[in-house]
């Protein structure tokens, strides 16, 4: 019986012949991102990095700082410094400070190309499954084992099952990658501890963006990777952006075995709203929540803050407004992305619309320093996660939908869907 991608990629990089189900593997990390969270004081304390003799790879760590930026409190501030001097005092030339090359982890790492197909890629971050998109094998690993990995250069895993997906066709007009998550995440809920892996024709019909907005939400299905099989597209994105990698592009044997194997029709999937505190076997059509009164929208988030997102949200709102007692917050997935849509206009069209355009963070995706929610609010959300509290106050309520009906939603002040606007044009 061959392997999946996961299981060849595993393999790989802990040196053996095979990787099963159930098998225990210490594997080589060629990718090790670190955050701002990860040099927090009041979780790992400077005495403690202080007792790291030195690291194993440092052209293999990359530091970025996303969750709190610019600096909110002092405590905050203290972690960025902490940062900084560690990569100061190992040679640690990746270092994404606040300024031009910052935005939110997972976003930089795929504007550089420090993904590489066919090798292991570690970050702090529970979205770490995004870079899976590169056929990469991607996963979050706590602060202990964060100071392990680099020391070492290895981690250890316990190799799950795997499902297999098979996209067919393309998405219609209105519709996008947060709506194919939405669907799987209503039909088949969680793959609790499962790998998932994507695959078929219908890939090369989603570019980049798309491909890492569906491997992101891996980490909503509770599944320990997300990867998608590699192509042309993919290699050339790596390339243009890191020439210097050395891919080993990884792809299923014929007679792998997956504990499920399902077939999505692209061209079939609708746009979808996930109900508060969850997504798990809980989205549903717009037409069921169409007219529920919201307060705020919010489009950004490691998932849906790419230049792709903030133009389907510009569609729709180019040329209109949004609601009265209604906030829109838009954050770029970096900082790349925010210059790309100041010099294209798009965000002259969000402003225009009403909204507020901030800084390339993770914000108010996890309720940090940005869009908090008060009780009993209502919010939709173009991010990755809804559950009870993520944004603020516990009696919050707060929905997930795309960037484009979120944009809708805020033009009328209640959940909306998108499609009337992209007809008009």
């Amino acid at each position: 019986m061959g392997m999946t991608m996961t299981e060849k990629i595993l393999a790989s990089s802990a040196g053996v012949q095979e990787v099963r189900a159930g098998d225990t593997v210490t594997v080589d990390v060629e990718t090790i991102v670190m955050l701002d969270s990860t040099f927090q004081p009041a979780r790992l304390s400077e005495e403690r990095w202080d007792d790291v003799i030195s690291v194993r790879h440092p052209e293999r760590i990359a530091i970025v700082l996303d969750h709190l930026v610019p600096a909110n409190t002092e405590m905050t501030a203290q972690a960025h410094r902490l940062a900084r001097q560690f990569a100061a005092r190992f040679g640690i030339t990746r270092l994404h400070d606040v300024g031009a090359d910052q935005g939110i982890s997972h976003v930089i790492v795929a504007e550089n190309g420090y993904a590489i197909p066919g090798t292991v890629l570690v970050n702090s971050d529970s979205h770490a499954c995004a870079l899976g998109a590169f056929n990469c094998a991607a996963i979050a690993v706590g602060r202990p084992d964060m100071v392990y990995t680099a020391v070492t250069g290895q981690t250890w895993f316990v190799a799950g099952e795997t499902v297999r997906y098979d996209l067919h066709g393309s998405l219609r007009p209105g519709v996008s990658a947060k709506d194919v998550f939405l669907m799987i995440a209503g039909r088949w809920g969680a793959h609790t501890g499962q790998n998932i892996e994507y695959g078929g024709p219908g890939i090369a019909s989603l570019n980049m963006n798309a491909r890492r907005t569906i491997a992101t939400m891996g980490t909503e299905l509770s599944a320990n990777f997300s990867v998608f099989e590699p192509d042309d597209l993919m290699l050339g994105y790596l390339a243009e952006r890191n020439p210097g990698a050395v891919p080993r592009p990884t792809m299923p044997d014929p007679d792998a075995r997956y504990v499920a194997r399902r077939e999505i029709d692209l061209g079939a999937v609708e746009p979808l709203v996930a109900l508060p505190d969850g997504v798990l076997n809980q989205t549903v059509a717009i037409a069921e929540v169409e007219g529920r009164r919201i307060d705020q929208a919010f489009i950004g988030s490691c998932a849906n803050g790419m230049l792709d997102d903030l133009e389907a949200a510009a569609q729709v709102l180019r040329g209109r407004k949004v609601a009265p007692g209604t906030r829109l917050i838009v954050t770029p997935g970096s900082q790349a992305v925010y210059l790309a849509a100041v010099r294209s206009g798009i965000v002259e069209v969000l402003m225009d619309a009403g909204a507020i355009v901030t800084p390339a963070t993770c914000g108010a995706c996890f309720g940090g320093n940005l869009g908090v929610l008060a009780p009993d609010e209502v919010c939709i959300t173009a991010s990755t996660r809804n559950f009870k509290g993520r944004m603020g106050a516990s009696s919050a309520q707060i929905y997930m939908a795309s960037p484009a009906t979120v944009a809708a939603s805020a033009i009328e002040g209640r959940i909306a869907r998108a499609s009337g606007y992209f007809e008009r044009d």
